[in-house]
């Protein structure tokens, strides 16, 4: 068995709450990871077959549509618990907004300000889902995750407002 990536980790953490389709897991990241950590449909449906041949998850039942399910096994739990007691190393930053916004002096002022105002509407919109998600957390760390969801949220907005549009 390799050393698990982060998505694959991820994958793992989410089989932990029990069986679960590629289309399940990629909602569930969306909603629980979605302002810090992406993972797309495409990772996932990449990393369960890798998964299932390392033995770490095995075929569970299929559903509707020929969807299958993906059954965490104890190799996995073993595999997941041992990524999340390794050091984390560093972090990294792939903001596809920032990345426009290094290069926003090669935008016409008309670009720049479409960029900002849609960016500033979904800043908005993560922000409030995070406060939403604040204040009905139950477990002290999805409490603080969602806390971290509002200040990012707060720091990428205060970032948009210092951009100038003209």
């Amino acid at each position: 068995m390799s050393e698990l990536n982060a998505t694959a980790a991820a994958l793992l953490g989410l089989l932990h709450e029990g069986p679960q389709t590629g289309g399940q897991l990629v909602a569930v990241a969306r909603e629980r990871f979605g302002s810090f950590f992406s993972v797309t449909r495409s990772q996932v449906y990449r990393e369960l077959p890798a998964l299932a041949e390392d033995g770490l998850v095995r075929l569970g039942k299929q559903g509707p549509r020929s969807s299958q399910q993906y059954v965490i096994t104890a190799a996995g739990k073993k595999a997941f618990k041992a990524w999340l007691a390794s050091e984390p190393g560093p972090d990294h930053l792939r903001s596809p907004l920032i990345l426009r916004l290094v290069h926003a002096n090669t935008l016409t002022a008309k670009q720049r300000t479409a960029l900002i105002d849609s960016a500033k509407a979904a800043y908005a919109a993560e922000h409030d889902a995070s406060r939403a998600a604040v204040k009905v957390a139950e477990d002290p760390y999805a409490k603080a995750i969602a806390e971290f969801g509002v200040a990012r949220a707060k720091a990428v907005l205060k970032l948009l407002d210092s951009i100038p549009k003209a």
